[in-house]
């Protein structure tokens, strides 16, 4: 299970999340190359902190559509769970010269979508653009043109090896309206010198000693600290989990029409689907298309 912890301060709303154990099932499940799941693990760990607050049945989507090798990515989150898939999970790049993966020439350049499903009679569709591919800054791009909200989001994903996530997750600081200049320049100052949030995570830290971290010993010129003090709303955990049921495939095999049906099935014997998000497999008979074939 991942952890998430959000919460207030007097400037800055702040999400942080560990997706170790998200970004690991993630890995089983779509066998992903080293460079791969640094990338698709860092899109999961946005979208469970951009979907922190979602209620009910709510639905938050994000979709990369690039052109890197690693052409499409999406991610799924709702209250309490995360899923997403991959276009080409075996796709490799070397590392870069300092030995992190390349995420950035893997991802490319390209379009994000973001999706929100709220239960109202559309969803809200928010389109950026892809400039860096490193996740993060593109992630906080959005932010800034599509919904005018200055954010700082940092994420990481680390591997022991290659089939091993030694840790993952990331943090999101949003300044609220009227943030004082003072507070968004000592929170630029100390985002600059803290260390990474992987080499946080390496380092023993949980997500309550993070957020204290991003919060503590900023001075002023005078050497004066002004801590702000903040408020933690909520803390709780987030699975990789997928929803599928083979009734949601069979409306979906349904839909091909009872010709392209019998065909298939004379073909094969029986018709199979496999879930891009769990990689479950639904394999239907002619018995179970029966009442479609018959009508």
């Amino acid at each position: 299970m991942g952890r998430l912890i959000r919460g207030v301060s007097k400037n800055a709303r702040f999400v942080l999340v560990d997706t170790k154990d998200i970004v690991q099932k993630a890995l089983e499940i779509h066998d992903c190359s080293p460079t791969v799941i640094a990338a698709f693990g860092r899109l999961l760990s946005a979208a469970v902190i951009m979907g922190a607050t979602l209620k009910n049945k709510d639905v938050l989507t994000l979709r990369t559509t690039t052109d890197g090798p690693l052409s499409t990515m999406v991610a799924t989150t709702t209250e309490n769970s995360v899923k997403g898939y991959v276009s080409n999970s075996k796709v490799e790049l070397p590392p870069r010269e300092d030995g992190q993966p390349n995420v950035k020439g893997i991802v490319g350049k390209g379009t994000l979508h973001v999706i929100k499903d709220m239960g109202l009679k559309e969803p809200y569709v928010g389109v950026s653009t892809i400039n860096s591919g490193e996740i993060a800054y593109d992630i906080a791009y959005y932010y800034v043109t599509s919904e005018q909200t200055p954010t700082v989001i940092a994420l990481g994903v680390e591997l022991a090896d290659e089939r091993t996530i030694r840790c993952a997750g990331g943090y999101m600081i949003q300044l609220l309206p009227g943030a004082e200049e003072e507070f968004i320049t000592k929170l630029e100052q100390k985002i600059q010198a803290i260390r990474s949030v992987t080499e946080l995570f390496k380092g023993g830290m949980d997500l309550e000693r993070i957020l204290h971290l991003l919060y503590e010993d900023m001075e002023d010129e005078n050497h004066e600290r002004l801590v702000e003090s903040y408020e933690i709303l909520e803390r709780k955990e987030i699975a990789y989990e997928c929803d599928c049921n083979k009734e949601k495939f069979y409306k979906g095999i349904i839909s091909l029409g009872k010709d392209e049906l019998n065909k298939i099935l004379e073909e094969s014997g029986e018709i199979e689907t496999q879930c891009h998000f769990c990689g479950k497999i639904y394999k239907f008979t002619r018995e179970d298309l029966r009442e479609i074939l018959e009508n």
